[in-house]
């Protein structure tokens, strides 16, 4: 292999032609193993040779194999990993700061991630000498070099970024032999006006900033660090920047290079005050930074916060242009200074000019807005309704100072705040059409939905006169001629959506102009509007109002979903569905297939971005942002049909057409390993098969894939495929033991979850589980299984004490319990012939106090009656010892049983409770680790089986008695240790059941 076919690859691998780029790809893939491949791709990127196209595709491959491979050893890895020979890697470290001091910036970024992959596994025991390397480059005289060696100290030092402390050492000693050197370039640079110059001073800014963010060491602690790194990064924030040197274009005149170094100068500062600076804001254990907080509250935050002040008022005056994270910066760090009494001072007297004339502006409809509106209503609507797509948004942030000056500094500013938006308003009402700001009005009007809280709460003297603002205010611009104002006044209806209207015109008003804007042309005002309309539904004049329309209102939620994957919106729908189950139960299947069609299509949105657009990193599938939009509104619309079936109270023919029209949804999810819909799908059938009681040919074929599913990506998802594979043995009993095939699947998913070491405590509860469904519902058909079950079971049972969570030890022994209640002499057997049946009895009668449940407590009992029916003669020795403990474990469990039965009394109806159910749990859904310790077994809402159907207090009846006129030997033996309180016991629980049987007769005579 030599340089010069080497350079032929890179170059084709970097050609216009596709084709061509594959075929080079390939090729490097194959010679890549080569000994001397990595060195000599060192060599040409250290040389000119190599055109920029052909030496960007080397870096790229490169950064690959140095983040692939620079920690591998020895042979090449099942991954693909190719070790890097320590030659390489000696010769790496020689050559890599030269090249980056020669490589074009394109080149350039890829050889820095190459560098910090290096440094994180080798520095400081295997590369000792890199910091030498960084002096001497930043002591040259060459700014072209400095600048290489500031770039290089900024990557080792993003190594120690997030370090824990302990871990923190070679960083202690970089900041004291380097950071003297820096800013003495810093300081040289601040009065450059050179792009250069902003690019070096930017990189000195940004290693300072990473060396704070976890941890600020005690030598940038003290005053002769502090004061002249807070000097000049204030000297930078106040550096004037002439109008004509700027760009004209606002986004290139974000990303200008000095733009970029103030951003960083006001981020280092804001972060020194917030996490270090403020008394006010350090948690109250932490005595580390006091010290230093009152030090920099009382010394440099009031100097910050004057040239903070005097940044916002030139801005104020229109003197001078901010960026966007300027802006940010400023509001940001007022919200810190108004916590604590020092800043507040400053603070005080400039906080009704900061609410009217530097909040305001920025509340309210801007250029840049309509500009978005026009060009991308889409987007629009993902960056104003989403608040993560706004997260980072100057008037995100500027909402945020204002409702914290209101909330922490209420006396002295909530009144004014709102005083200034009602001269606003009323500004508006009373000028003529021609002469009203409606962006003015916007702003105000978004200001006051922000404080809709605390306009409404308990102790407001407000509430009372929201209804009267809304009428004057807002109700009229449901029909105005500004679309931003149509969709600001269905935005205020939301934010109050508490109010209640006293006047039932009002509320009337309020549902009439939110169904218009519902058919409103303007894309954004008609998604503001479903979000309104959301919000008045708990209103019963509302919802009768509505179910003329309700058609016409579905059809649009669903129409919009289709145009925008916002996940809000399929949330609205959900809620439509759950309100309006009944009268929605005609056009069930035409939802479900308009939702069908979203969900396909959004899904092949999700595949088209996910697996067609790469990058040019050797043809990774890159992660796109834009892509979670898509998800959650697939994720959003899974849930509504979930809801949707669940909610129906239909015919078995609607049911089935409903089932194959969702077929594709479920079909396409787990045949493309969409695990992000994993939950959600596994819902749908779960519902599906849940809602009819039985499966259909339709639902047997999906019980197939969900096992391949489990095969291949659904390995982690038990959990979530429990209640559908449950409802599968339940409801489907009658196929399933007719099917070793369906028996074999269900073993196997059981046998691997149980044997794995991947999974945890919570998977192997799920497990047994199954068992446990298996050994119910066919009952007489699986007994080849009985004897592979117990031996899974008996695995974590024989290290029960090492077991931390409860659920894992009940269900285990519930496996063995379900055994000897399915065939006791079966399984007897088998325990005996293993030496089990003694210790086991031992554990069961041990953790009885952890069966909690009403239906743990009646798998006891029930199992125990069957044993004690057995004759004396066919039960192993080992258990006849102890026998009347038998009885006394039934007895003990019948005590309980009656709290567990109270307080499963408040489980609602069947017709109601699974919607409140997984509403609940949506509501309170954790991610739970496998290792978390379960110590209560709640009731689960829904869990049926075979044991609801039998009475307990009749069966122990019934079999005691059978035991005392026609067993005597078995009875004797039972009952010798029987004392007059247990005897009385006893016959509490036959009259128990004598009322439960006369009751059960009345209910059959009933229904004759």
């Amino acid at each position: 292999m030599d340089t010069h076919t080497i350079y032929q690859l890179f170059s084709a691998s970097y050609h216009s032609d596709r084709n061509i780029r594959k075929q080079a790809e390939l090729q490097i893939k194959q010679v890549e193993t080569t000994p001397e491949f990595f060195s000599i791709i060192l060599q040409l990127m250290g040389s000119e040779e190599l055109e920029l196209g052909a030496r960007q595709a080397a870096a790229i491959y490169l950064k690959n194999r140095i983040r692939k491979s620079w920690n591998v050893d020895g042979e090449t890895q099942s991954g693909g990993a190719i070790p890097i020979s320590t030659n390489d890697r000696e010769m790496f470290k020689r050559m890599i700061l030269q090249i980056l001091v020669n490589a074009q910036n394109v080149v350039r970024l890829q050889l820095l991630e190459c560098l910090n992959k290096a440094l994180t596994y080798d520095f400081p025991d295997n590369w000792p000498d890199y910091m030498n390397q960084v002096h001497s480059l930043v002591a040259s005289n060459d700014p072209r070099v400095v600048y290489i060696g500031l770039l290089s100290l900024l990557q080792v030092v993003k190594v120690f970024q997030w370090k824990t402390n302990e871990l923190r050492g070679p960083l202690i000693g970089i900041i004291q032999t380097t950071f003297p050197a820096i800013l003495q370039i810093a300081q040289n640079l601040v009065n450059e006006d050179s792009v250069d110059a902003a690019e070096m001073l930017r990189v000195v800014f940004k290693t300072y900033n990473s060396v704070i963010q976890y941890e600020l060491i005690a030598t940038l602690q003290e005053n002769s660090s502090l004061i002249p790194w807070c000097t000049i990064l204030l000297q930078i924030i106040a550096k004037p920047l002439p109008e004509t040197s700027l760009p004209e274009d606002l986004e290139d005149r974000e990303s200008y290079p000095w733009w970029k170094v103030k951003k960083w100068a006001y981020r280092i500062l804001n972060r020194l005050f917030s996490r270090y600076g403020n008394p006010a804001q350090l948690p109250k254990t932490s005595k580390e930074y006091k010290g230093f907080a009152e030090n920099f509250v009382h010394n440099f935050a009031p100097q910050i916060l004057h040239e903070y002040l005097r940044q916002t008022d030139v801005w104020i005056q229109k003197k001078q242009w901010l960026s966007n994270k300027a802006l940010f910066c400023l509001s940001d760090f007022y919200k810190d200074a108004i916590t604590h009494k020092t800043t507040w001072q400053i603070f005080k007297a400039h906080s009704g000019k900061i609410v009217s004339e530097f909040i305001f502006p920025q509340l309210c409809f801007s250029e840049p807005d309509q500009e978005l509106w026009d060009e991308d209503p889409v987007e629009y609507v993902h960056k104003k309704i989403d608040p993560l797509e706004d997260l980072t948004s100057p008037s995100m942030v500027a909402i945020n100072l204002l409702m914290d000056l209101a909330k922490y500094r209420k006396k002295y500013t909530f009144t004014g705040i709102l005083s200034f938006v009602n001269s606003i308003l009323n500004t508006y009402l009373e000028s003529s059409p021609e002469a009203r700001d409606p962006r003015a009005k916007d702003g105000a009007l978004r200001m006051v939905g922000c404080l809709a809280d605390m306009v409404l709460s308990k102790k407001s003297n407000m509430a009372h006169l929201m209804e009267g603002f809304f009428t004057t205010h807002v109700f009229p611009e449901f029909r105005s001629q500004y679309h931003f104002l149509r969709a600001r006044a269905c935005d205020t209806l939301i934010r109050f959506s508490n109010i209640e209207f006293q006047n039932q015109s009002n509320l009337a008003a309020a549902f009439q102009g939110i169904t218009e804007c519902m058919q409103d042309p303007e894309l954004p005002v008609k998604v503001q509007a479903a979000l309104g309309l959301q919000s008045l539904i708990h209103h019963d004049f509302v919802k009768d109002a509505l179910i003329p329309n309700l058609q016409m209102v579905m059809q649009e939620l669903l129409n919009l979903t289709n145009q925008i994957d916002v996940d809000t919106l399929t949330t609205v729908t959900e809620e439509f569905v759950e309100v309006f189950s009944a009268e929605l139960a005609p056009f069930a299947v035409q939802l479900c297939v308009q939702m069908r069609d979203t969900f396909l299509r959004l899904l092949k949105d999700l595949e088209e971005t996910q697996y067609n657009i790469v990058d040019e990193d050797f043809n990774n599938a890159i992660d796109l942002d834009g892509t979670s939009d898509k998800t959650m509104a697939a994720t959003g619309l899974l849930k509504t049909i979930s809801t949707l079936i669940l909610s129906l109270d239909t015919t078995p023919e609607i049911f089935s057409e409903l089932q194959n029209t969702l077929l594709p949804v479920i079909t396409y999810t787990l045949q493309k390993g969409i695990v992000d819909l994993y939950d959600e799908v596994f819902d749908v059938i779960d519902s599906c098969t849940f809602s009819t009681k039985q499966i259909s040919p339709t639902m047997w074929n999906v019980f197939e894939l969900i096992y391949q599913t489990f095969k291949t990506s659904g390995i982690d998802y038990l959990e979530e495929m429990l209640p559908a594979l449950d409802n599968y043995i339940s409801y489907g009993a009658e196929v399933f033991v007719k099917t070793p095939d369906l028996q074999g699947m269900i073993y196997d998913i059981v046998e691997t979850v149980m044997k794995s070491d991947r999974l945890g405590d919570v998977d192997r509860v799920c497990a047994c589980k199954l068992i446990e469904s298996v050994l119910l519902n066919c009952r007489g058909h699986v007994d080849h299984y009985v004897e592979p079950f117990l031996i899974l079971a008996f695995e974590p049972l024989g290290r029960i004490e090492e077991i931390s969570n409860v659920a894992l030890k009940v269900y285990c022994i519930e496996v063995v319990v379900n055994a000897l209640f399915y065939n006791p002499l079966i399984t007897l057997r088998i325990l005996e012939e293993r030496g089990l049946t003694q210790g086991f009895f031992t554990i069961w009668f041990n953790n009885l106090d952890k069966f909690t449940r009403v239906h743990d407590k009646k798998l006891v009992i029930v199992t125990l009656c069957t044993l004690i029916a057995i004759p004396v003669e066919q039960l192993p020795s080992t258990l006849l010892a102890g026998w009347p403990q038998v009885l006394e474990g039934i007895l003990s469990t019948f005590k309980s049983l009656p709290k567990a039965e109270a307080d499963d009394e408040d489980v609602k109806d069947e017709d109601t409770k699974y919607l409140e159910f997984i509403t609940e749990e949506a509501a309170n859904h954790v991610n739970e680790e496998d290792d978390e310790i379960d110590q209560d077994m709640e009731e689960e809402a829904l869990f049926e089986s075979p044991l609801d159907d039998i009475n307990v207090y009749i069966r122990f009846q019934e079999i005691f008695i059978g035991l005392q006129q026609h067993n005597h030997t078995s009875y004797n033996l039972l009952t010798k240790n029987l004392n007059e309180q247990q005897s009385s016991f006893i016959t509490s629980i036959f009259s128990k059941a004598d009322e439960q049987r006369k009751e059960h007769q009345k209910i059959a005579n009933g229904k004759e």
